[in-house]
């Protein structure tokens, strides 16, 4: 087959990391790169040519394939104009910053016959697949407890501040963990409540730094999300990943030395606890917990190399992409419908 031609737009963090995966994997070859502001590149990438408009680049280049990698409020107006054109998109988390334009991109994917993967990476982290796997395994209804707070100060913190001009940490990192509960239960969530704080002076009014909210599914499962960012975080207990059935609860045992502000440690989980509720006649356990050691655990930029390579697999074996491009547009759904209530006060029908 012939390299998959790509240009890849936005060289952020997750950026330079996709622009790293397609460099180092043969199905690619990039053609252009995009940013509107000059930016400090690894030396693997320092002889591709970067460019400032990202229309200009489109039209010029014409690729097979265009990575969306910018700030959120660009996602949908970029990627379908690479997919009306005739390009496949990769596109970061979250699809858009509101439903209605989430709906539009997977629209024209589906009109324009184009494969749409978004950057739902630990859908391709094997420790985060056998998670999944072992709450599916012990059956419903379910409670999910996930949290993702971030201690984050210097660069980290400009960082999250240039996100939060237009989107919120329970949106930002929540389309991740509300996606991992999609997974796990099939369920459709009917209901949403939210509750937000501004902590900062430096961030806009209109905005929060920190945020929770409350989904319950139509059977019967709830779930709990946590996200903030800033100075004023506390490390403590910043990584809660429990999930909790009739039959036990599958649980992420996080190194205790792991820090908030690591990339690695967002994705990385360390052991998986396995814990069965059955007991027997005396009321004492039937059987131990088990403790998964996850070993040999793929870094970011192996997980990027991962994510990159099916969004090859899926342009050359033609893969079905229909659900998942329904689950982000729901996680995001879940996830607007929180920032609605947080801004609101009011529970949310979904």
């Amino acid at each position: 087959m012939s390299k998959i031609k790509t240009l890849v737009a936005g060289l952020g963090n997750m950026g330079k990391s996709h622009a790293l995966a397609y460099h180092n994997n043969d199905a690619f070859e990039i053609i252009a790169m995009v940013n509107r502001s000059d930016v400090a590149l690894p030396q693997e990438l320092s002889d591709y040519q970067v460019h400032r408009n990202y229309l200009d680049t489109l039209n010029t280049f014409r690729p097979d394939l265009v990575s969306v990698n910018t700030y959120s409020d660009s996602h949908a107006e970029f990627a379908i104009a690479a997919m009306e054109q005739g390009a496949h998109v990769f596109l970061e988390k979250p699809i858009a910053t509101n439903v209605a334009d989430a709906r539009r991109v997977v629209d024209a994917a589906i009109a324009n016959g184009r494969k749409l993967v978004i950057g739902y990476i630990l859908r391709h982290h094997p420790s985060w697949i056998r998670l999944i796997e072992e709450a599916r395994n012990l059956g419903g209804p379910y409670v999910f407890r996930l949290n993702l707070n971030q201690q984050s100060s210097g660069a980290t913190w400009e960082t999250h501040k240039q996100l939060m001009k237009t989107t919120s940490p329970i949106v930002d990192c929540g389309v991740h963990y509300v996606d991992v509960m999609c997974q796990i239960t099939d369920a459709k969530p009917v209901r949403v409540n939210g509750m937000g704080l501004r902590l900062s002076d430096e961030i806009a009014e209109d905005m929060y730094n920190y945020g929770q909210f409350q989904v319950t599914f139509d059977d019967g499962s709830v779930g709990w999300y946590e996200a903030g960012w800033g100075p004023m975080m506390s490390e403590t207990a910043f990584f809660v990943k429990d999930i909790i059935s009739p039959n036990g609860s599958v649980s992420i045992v996080m190194d205790p030395n792991a820090k908030s502000d690591d990339i690695d440690t967002h994705t990385k989980t360390s052991r998986i606890l396995v814990h069965g509720a059955a007991t027997g006649p005396d009321g004492a356990f039937v059987a131990d917990d088990k403790m998964l050691e996850m070993t040999g655990e793929p870094g970011h930029q192996e997980l990027c190399d991962r994510e990159q390579a099916f969004v090859a697999k899926a342009i050359a074996e033609d893969i079905d992409l229909s659900r998942h491009m329904q689950d982000a547009v729901r996680s995001l759904a879940i996830c607007m419908a929180a920032d609605e209530s947080i801004r609101s006060g009011n529970s949310i029908e979904l």
